[in-house]
């Protein structure tokens, strides 16, 4: 049995013990804290149509959101109303929720030495960044994640993962997940 007050998340630790230092000397930063970290990490089920039609679709988006991130996902819902869609003000969407700390390690760490493999026809990850040190990637399946048992999904969903870094550029940025061993295509 793992002792709460014990825990470290392995990434975490890699972080401290190697990541810092490399990054440091790669781009020869003169204070500790100018070093780039990982800030937070959001996940994203958009139901979309199915949401329209059937209002069970965000919850079930939601209980399979939770059970991947091992936090609470809350329901997203629309702000206004569009008749072209066929949404009305304060209907349920989707699901979202933002991961930071340890349950962030422990997500990335899922993400990319069991989930990414999992993924068929699996080449790498786009290098999709923001211009200020964020990454943004989706995944067409979340059934990928161990937490989903494949018998008991009523809808394969797709998600947006948005990771937030600290870096100020994006090189800075890809450095730091490559470190992580993100699988970047090349």
């Amino acid at each position: 049995m793992l002792d709460a007050a014990t825990y470290t998340p392995r990434l975490k630790t890699q972080y401290a013990d190697t990541i810092r230092a490399a990054m440091k000397e790669e781009f020869g930063y003169g204070n500790d804290m100018q070093i780039p970290r990982l800030d937070k990490i959001v996940l994203n089920i958009g139901c979309g149509a199915e949401a329209v039609r059937d209002s069970k679709k965000a919850k079930s988006a939601q209980e399979d959101l939770t059970a991947i991130a091992g936090q609470k996902a809350v329901v997203n819902i629309a702000k206004k109303s569009i008749a072209s869609f066929r949404v009305r003000e304060g209907m349920p969407l989707g699901a979202k929720v933002t991961l930071r700390g340890d349950r962030m390690y422990d997500f990335l760490d899922r993400l990319i030495t069991i989930a990414m493999p999992r993924v068929r026809d699996f080449r790498g990850v786009k290098p999709s960044f923001d211009g200020r040190g964020n990454f943004a990637m989706g995944l067409k399946e979340h059934i990928v994640f161990p937490e989903i048992d494949y018998d008991k999904v009523d809808e394969v969903w797709g998600m947006d993962i948005i990771i937030t870094t600290t870096a100020s550029t994006d090189a800075e940025a890809k450095a730091l997940l490559k470190h992580f061993n993100m699988p970047f295509r090349a």
